[in-house]
């Protein structure tokens, strides 16, 4: 008898359908920044406290893990692409409420926020950071996650920030062709 095994990876090719850009459409479309960079927040939190768990249904937490592990790979793809996402503006332009987390040249071209992400950290150590925040959130455990996870949030935080941002220029760019 045939032993078959069913693959149950994600599929993460580069095609048209699955374009980085549209993976990252696709996230904002179920995502907003805001309540996505809390829900990490508090998934984070939760994860290096030991005596508590976050108490939110779980299948909103393995969705939110799931469509980020979706969004790493879209930066991942933008990344290879190399497309420039520059913004023409002076510096005494950009407020500080604006840039969040990143820095003017990362607002400059916020596709540099992936290429260091990515030189720091490999997309299986992205993996293994969300599943382990999100293990460790879920529950009460005596050990804390054995890496350092500090690092790998504020990339992710500032992913986040990074896709919405080339996302927001995408659309002004494609309102100022239409006109």
């Amino acid at each position: 008898m045939k032993k078959s095994r069913t693959n149950f990876d994600p599929r993460f090719r580069a095609e048209k359908k699955n374009s980085g850009l549209q993976l990252m459409e696709n996230f904002f479309q179920f995502n907003e920044l805001d309540v996505s960079k809390e829900r990490l927040s508090n998934i984070m939190n939760y994860a290096v406290k030991r005596n508590s768990w976050i108490h939110e249904d779980p299948a909103v937490i393995f969705e939110f893990h799931q469509s980020m592990r979706s969004l790493i790979r879209a930066g991942y793809l933008m990344m290879l692409k190399e497309r420039k996402w520059t913004v023409d503006t002076q510096p005494e332009k950009i407020s500080p409420w604006v840039l969040g987390l990143l820095s003017e040249q990362e607002y400059r071209n916020p596709l540099m926020v992936f290429k260091k992400a990515f030189r720091a950290y490999s997309i299986k150590e992205f993996d293994y950071f969300m599943s382990g925040i999100v293990y460790f959130s879920m529950g009460v455990y005596e050990n804390l996650p054995e890496r350092n996870i500090v690092m790998p949030y504020i990339h992710t935080v500032k992913m986040l920030d990074a896709a919405h941002l080339i996302l927001q220029r995408r659309r002004e760019k494609k309102g100022t062709e239409t006109r």
